[in-house]
């Protein structure tokens, strides 16, 4: 029940984040799907024992590709999907932790926590231009 919830969650945060950026109507069924793909891979990678930095790439780099894939099918730009289905990946509950421990003058534990924010903010970066880098050797082998 808690992996089904989490999966719903994902696909209401990411389709909720298309309609306040003015994705068109007809097409948040897709920035949902995007966010709730890339959650479950995340998901999975977890329960697989993966850190959450490599399980964050590897989810963020299949959000690109599915953004790639909705892109073509509904000629839109890609950015469409791509914004809206990364955000279930954002840290941002491990920077408001962050941060509350700075408050609280944890400093040890705030340090660390940002450092893991930062870990995963960029695992999420490199996942999106891997992607497109290999989309991009793909057409060019394709001409």
């Amino acid at each position: 029940m808690y992996f089904v919830a989490q999966i719903l969650t994902s696909f209401i945060a990411s389709a909720a984040f298309g309609f306040v950026f003015n994705v068109p109507l007809r097409l948040l069924p897709h920035c949902g799907a995007v966010g709730m793909a890339g959650w479950i891979v995340y998901i999975i990678g977890i329960e697989l024992n993966l850190d959450a930095i490599p399980a964050t790439l590897i989810a963020a780099f299949l959000v690109t590709v599915l953004s790639q894939w909705f892109s073509k099918l509904n000629k839109t730009p890609i950015i469409l999907f791509s914004v809206s289905g990364i955000i279930p990946l954002v840290p941002g509950g491990l920077a408001y932790d962050a941060m509350r421990h700075v408050v609280e003058d944890q400093y040890d534990t705030a340090v660390q926590l940002a450092v893991k924010a930062f870990m995963i903010s960029g695992a999420i970066a490199i996942g999106l231009v891997f992607s497109e880098v290999i989309n991009q050797i793909i057409r060019r082998s394709e001409r």
